[in-house]
């Protein structure tokens, strides 16, 4: 109805505009063939000034849906300002769970994440994207942990598929999850432990660098990024060290540079390196006197997935090298690990094509097995940590109805070389759009 009467007013509009060019012409004189030329020559007008308006409100609306793809290493969602012509893309993604600790009692019911993604295509070479995160589904003063944050607000400038640049807060590209990690698209309601505990997923920093694909079977992104700050590490992780855009302090800056191959559809090979020094120019307390110190950190990664048919395979594998270790422990009062490292393995199926095959429903058990210690090797003076040095197992079913919808079960053994961690049951859903 709404198109008919713009139809109509604007066919009003032509008939005025060619009215007084018939005016001094008697309706008796007008031939039928002219009149049927006039008619068509609105229809005309007609069909081009429709034909205007549809391309003005594709360049300014968010359009139809289309099928979401990777790219450039981003989640689908993330990814869907690519595929526009011009103009705005929104997407985003939630999760929420329910946590029943085995032996401690400690159960929760979370929204964990609400994350939008707004983009906005000013030309096909100038390209602006980002990621705002709402988590714990409030914040205040008393509520806790939760908070909203920038994840990820960059602009690209696309050169060539193989040589692009991007500046802003980026995604630390490292591993799988930090950079994909919308939920439909990993096993769990929680991501894997060895890509939060020695990977601190979601990672990001302010800095710049180049990304590009090299034919079909290698990307690359490499970028040189603010530095974490060494002074916040812990025994646990490096999670605090984390600046997050928020006035990075940059005297230190570190190169991140990652590479993946995909020699055939469904296998896919890669690595990463981040160098640098994180001192930050931050004075430690070491008892009497105070000590800036560089500490320089390495961090080697290497990855590998496999999909074929029904079967899915991912391993990861990551090791961190911390130098002036002695000097943070001092500083932290607690061992903070000059060698980390962690890996883990995981194994699904997904049954569904064996009962609805021509449905696009999927329905996969799956495993993950997985071992991390931040504490691998302390300073002398100090003694490891060995609740640290941990060992997970973890089952459980990812059901999709649709693809962009995920319902989630699993079951976690948690084990420490000391100390007890409660065992946990886990059920709930993630979104994507």
């Amino acid at each position: 109805m709404r198109n008919c009467t713009q139809r109509t007013a604007i066919l009003c509009m032509l008939l005025v505009g060619v009215g007084p060019a018939h005016a001094e012409t008697p309706m008796a004189e007008t031939s039928a063939s002219s009149l049927e030329a006039d008619v068509e020559e609105l229809e005309r007008k007609l069909d081009i000034v429709t034909d205007e308006l549809r391309k003005l409100k594709e360049e300014t609306a968010v359009p139809e849906a289309k099928a979401l793809e990777s790219k450039y290493g981003l989640g689908p969602a993330a990814s869907k300002v690519y595929s526009r012509d011009r103009g705005l893309s929104l997407g985003g993604y939630g999760e929420f769970n329910y946590k029943e600790s085995l032996s401690d009692g400690n159960d929760t019911y979370d929204f964990l994440r609400l994350v939008l993604y707004a983009g906005y295509k000013f030309t096909d070479r100038i390209i602006f994207n980002s990621e705002i995160e709402f988590e714990h589904a409030s914040t205040g003063e008393n509520d806790e942990d939760g908070e909203v944050s920038v994840e990820q607000a960059y602009l690209d400038f696309l050169v060539k598929e193989w040589a692009n640049v991007r500046a802003g807060l980026v995604l630390v590209p490292v591993g799988f999850i930090n950079e994909l990690h919308e939920p439909p698209f990993f096993h769990g309601n929680e991501r894997p432990s060895v890509e939060r505990q020695i990977i601190p997923s979601t990672w990001r920093a302010n800095g710049i660098g180049v990304f590009g694909d090299i034919g079909e079977t290698v990307s690359y992104r490499t970028y040189v990024v603010t530095s974490l700050r060494a002074e916040r590490f812990s025994s646990a992780n490096l999670r605090d060290g984390r600046q997050n855009g928020n006035r990075d302090k940059a005297k230190d800056f570190s190169w991140v540079g990652r590479v993946d191959y995909t020699p055939v559809l469904g296998l896919d090979f890669g690595v990463s390196i981040y160098v640098g020094n994180q001192g930050q120019g931050d004075e430690l307390v070491l008892g009497a006197t105070t000590e800036e110190v560089d500490a320089f950190m390495q961090m080697y990664e290497g990855h590998v997935q496999w999909h074929y048919r029904g079967l899915e395979i991912r391993a990861l594998g990551v090791y961190t090298n911390l130098e002036d270790t002695e000097e943070l422990s001092i500083n932290a009062a607690e061992p903070i690990g000059s060698d980390m490292w962690g890996a883990y393995g995981e194994v699904a199926y997904d049954l569904m094509p064996w009962f609805l095959p021509d449905s696009d429903q999927y329905l996969a058990p799956w495993v993950r097995y997985s071992r991390y210690n931040t504490q691998e090797d302390v300073p002398s003076g100090f003694v490891a940590d060995d609740e640290q040095n941990r060992e997970d197992v973890e089952v459980g079913f990812s059901y999709k109805p649709i693809p962009q919808v995920v319902i989630k079960t699993e079951y976690r053994y948690l084990e420490a070389k000391e100390g007890d961690r409660p065992d946990e049951f886990r059920l709930g859903a993630g979104f994507v759009f």
